[in-house]
């Protein structure tokens, strides 16, 4: 979105993860749904939205230049919130 969307905005930030990690989160919230999905196949869904995503002319993907990216493998919900808050209002 700071790409096309908002491009002058003065604070950006492009949270990414790994597939593994977004098919494995994935997997937990349709479980807790009452779903049975294989994480296999929720990696393989993933890898072609993020191929297609990033492979499209129009707005494709991609950090803007002056974001800061934050790799949220590792990260619980509670944890990216406050690394972005850290972030928008240092101590």
């Amino acid at each position: 979105m700071g790409t096309v969307v908002f491009p002058e905005a003065p604070f950006k930030v492009f949270l990414t993860a790994s597939a593994q990690a977004r098919a494995e989160r994935r997997h937990q919230q349709l479980k807790a749904q009452g779903e049975d999905v294989k994480i296999a196949t929720l990696l393989q869904e993933i890898e072609a939205r993020d191929a297609r995503d990033m492979g499209r002319k129009a707005a494709p993907l991609k950090a803007a230049d002056d974001a800061i990216i934050i790799d949220t493998t590792e990260f619980s919900i509670e944890q990216v919130l406050e690394k972005v808050l850290s972030l928008v209002h240092p101590q």
